[in-house]
């Protein structure tokens, strides 16, 4: 049925209209309203401005689609009043980088053209960035860049810009101050550094204000942010609060960034950011806390082996998810995966691993779940994934006990390479077991892929009563 009656003529030419901007929306899609909808019969479903919105299904009239609100309650809403929610990108730097000191710079830059250009860290200001170009022959000069406010901006200079990106685009077009306008990048060898534009969680639709979010109690600790409890629109959620936003921004935000483009029912959901003086990350509350917890405080005595071969299949979704889109998890382990109150497993901090480089020095490096080619190379993939998942599905069987008992933990890497593999845990099914030995082959290459071990999986759990 159409939802207003319109001349013929008319509704073809508004269908062509529409179709020349809007890409038809699928089932399950989300969108944010641009603005406020109070309806105008029975049908309709009302809502505010910023409130998210799942589609349900398209109708005959391209100009209107049947939705479900956060609440539960569906309706006709119309197109034009909303935005599909739009992932947010990292922007590449390959001129940043990173630790190099003056002189180092000066080399890398000195016999190249006029308005060779590289940004690094400052060696005397942490927080803020260096600047060195060739303004003349063999000539280097450095600027610093301060960050302040969670902008950048030239020593000196007028301007403030949001990101270095922003900084460094600004300047390639006009001097505005410098000797001379930025020409030829030094681009880093190896792996660029990326950044997050704030505007870009502003157009993608994921900015939700503060004054509707709750703040309760503290569920949890971090290095770079604490973890609450909270209300969002009636809804609990948890909220992710960023303590050092000198420091810790970037990599706040880009985990935040990752998870604006995963969604599925086995990865823990981003529901917003909200950008101020304070970064807050809001996700989907997990009741039952984090998986290995769960199983501790549980025990033999309630969790049955249903529900270990579910948090097994539930976690193995999400991977098998993460893989499809080859995004590398990077610390996989029962600590990361949460429970839903229906019971559902979840795996979460998938958003930051990837861009995070670990550090073996001070005990923080998850030596016990990282594979040999990680730990030795630093080579990272879903094949080390998969290592990590057979550590994973051992803690799910033993109830959470910490992986290699008896085991010194600086001996771990060398009982492994030269063969040892952990002892099913009590009452382990031996068709799980022989999925962790395959997950636990020296060669990357000879594990199976996280679609196949969930295939293996979801047989076994239509089995398992």
């Amino acid at each position: 049925m159409i939802k207003h009656a319109l001349h013929a003529s008319s509704f073809q030419q508004m269908r062509s209209l529409f179709a020349e901007t809007h890409e038809a929306w699928r089932p399950g899609t989300e969108v944010v309203a641009s603005y406020k909808f109070t309806g105008g019969s029975l049908e309709d479903l009302p809502f505010g401005k910023g409130d998210i919105l799942t589609i349900i299904k398209s109708t005959r009239d391209p100009n209107w689609y049947h939705a479900r609100s956060a609440y539960g309650r569906e309706g006709m809403i119309p197109a034009n009043y909303v935005q599909k929610r739009q992932k947010v990108s990292l922007q590449t730097m390959p001129w940043y980088h990173g630790k190099v000191s003056r002189e180092d710079a000066e080399s890398l830059l000195t016999g190249r053209m006029l308005g060779s250009f590289l940004v690094r860290e400052n060696g005397h200001y942490p927080g803020d960035y260096t600047l060195s170009m060739v303004i003349a022959d063999s000539v280097i000069e450095h600027y610093r860049v301060l960050r302040t406010n969670n902008k950048v901006e030239v020593d000196g200079g007028d301007l403030q810009f949001d990101t270095l990106v922003e900084l460094v685009e600004h300047y390639e077009k006009q001097a505005d101050g410098l000797c001379t306008r930025l020409a030829e990048p030094l681009r880093k060898t190896g792996n660029n550094f990326t950044t997050v534009d704030l505007k870009d969680f502003e157009r993608g639709g994921w900015v939700i204000s503060l004054t509707e979010l709750l703040i309760g109690e503290p569920i949890g600790k971090g290095e770079f942010a604490d973890v609450y409890k909270g209300t969002y629109r009636g809804k609990a959620v948890a909220v992710k609060q960023l303590k050092d936003r000198e420091r810790a921004a970037q990599t706040f935000l880009k985990e935040a960034s990752v998870m604006t483009s995963m969604r599925h029912e086995n990865l823990v959901q981003l529901i917003g950011v909200v950008l101020g003086d304070t970064i807050y990350l809001i996700t989907e509350f997990m009741g039952k806390g984090s998986l290995v917890e769960y199983l501790r405080s549980r025990g033999r005595t309630v969790i049955t082996k249903k529900n270990q071969i579910n948090f097994a299949t539930d976690t193995c979704a999400g991977m098998s998810y993460l893989e499809s889109n080859n995004l590398v998890h990077r610390d996989l382990a029962a600590r990361n995966v949460l429970v839903h109150e229906d019971g559902t497993a979840k795996v979460s901090d998938f958003g930051l691993a990837k861009y995070e480089e670990f550090n073996q020095e001070g005990g923080r490096f998850p030596i016990k779940w990282t594979a040999p080619e990680a730990l030795r190379h630093n080579e990272f993939s879903s094949r080390s994934d998969m290592w990590s998942f057979g550590v994973l599905l051992w803690e799910i069987y033993s109830f959470g006990r910490v992986p290699y008992p008896r085991i010194p933990l600086v001996d771990v890497v060398r009982h492994v390479e030269r063969g040892y593999r952990m002892e099913a845990p009590e009452g382990c099914p031996p068709e799980v077991y022989r999925i962790m030995n395959q997950t636990w082959k020296l060669n990357p290459h000879e594990r199976p892929l996280f679609r196949e071990v969930l295939e293996m999986l979801n047989n076994l759990r239509a089995t398992t009563v």
